[in-house]
């Protein structure tokens, strides 16, 4: 009832010849492989091979030193300046580099000002507001705090033109000289101390002059 179409010769793939097999497949035939494929307990132990990690925290941390110093070297060299962008002081943030900051830095250092203690002061108000004494919390509140706030912003205000106007003239067509301003403003607030990168310079000492 139900024969069996006849196929011709040419169309059976067992007919034709070893050569011909690939010719005459579907396009979604996918040949043997020459090797079976590996068991999962076989190719694990390839996947777990040793890395070679640190094994110390001294290790780590030269490690850590080598990528920053490689890290830092092309972004150096991209911006120029001097011996802090050729490498000299490779952990410098990036808005540390470059002799305009350099000079920067050196201008706030070497004078004295309220705002390096501005942390101190503001503790010192805060314990002071502690006080059981309405009085005296009125004239910190309304005379002490506002005027060592004005005090800090006449300060900031004076550097920051004073340092960008000179560095425009040491360093003329240097970009960095828009933020030269802003940037001394804001390490003068800091205890100087604990500013980084740490003070080259002396309170009372002369500005070095930069390198032409």
């Amino acid at each position: 009832m139900f024969r069996r179409r006849s196929v011709p010769a040419s169309e059976d793939p067992a007919a034709s010849g070893p050569g011909t097999a690939g010719a005459t497949q579907s396009k979604g035939y996918t040949p043997k492989k020459g090797a079976p494929t590996p068991k999962r307990r076989e190719s694990e132990p390839a996947l777990r091979r040793p890395v070679s990690a640190p094994q110390t925290r001294k290790e780590a941390y030269r490690a850590y030193r080598e990528r920053r110093a490689r890290e830092a070297g092309p972004r150096n060299k991209r911006k120029g300046g001097g011996p802090q962008a050729q490498g000299e002081d490779r952990n410098f943030r990036p808005q540390d580099h470059g002799p305009v900051r350099a000079y920067a830095r050196d201008v706030v250092d070497a004078r004295r000002s309220v705002s390096e203690y501005f942390l101190y002061f503001s503790i010192a108000v805060i314990v002071l507001l502690f006080l059981p004494i309405p009085e005296f919390q009125v004239v910190v509140t309304y005379v002490i705090w506002p005027a060592m706030m004005v005090t800090i912003v006449a300060e900031g205000i004076y550097i920051a033109r004073s340092v960008k106007r000179r560095a425009g003239e040491l360093f003329p067509g240097d970009p960095t000289v828009r933020g030269a301003g802003w940037y001394a403003a804001v390490r003068q607030l800091q205890v100087r101390r604990l500013r980084l990168p740490k003070p080259k310079v002396k309170p009372g000492q002369p500005v070095p002059q930069p390198r032409s």
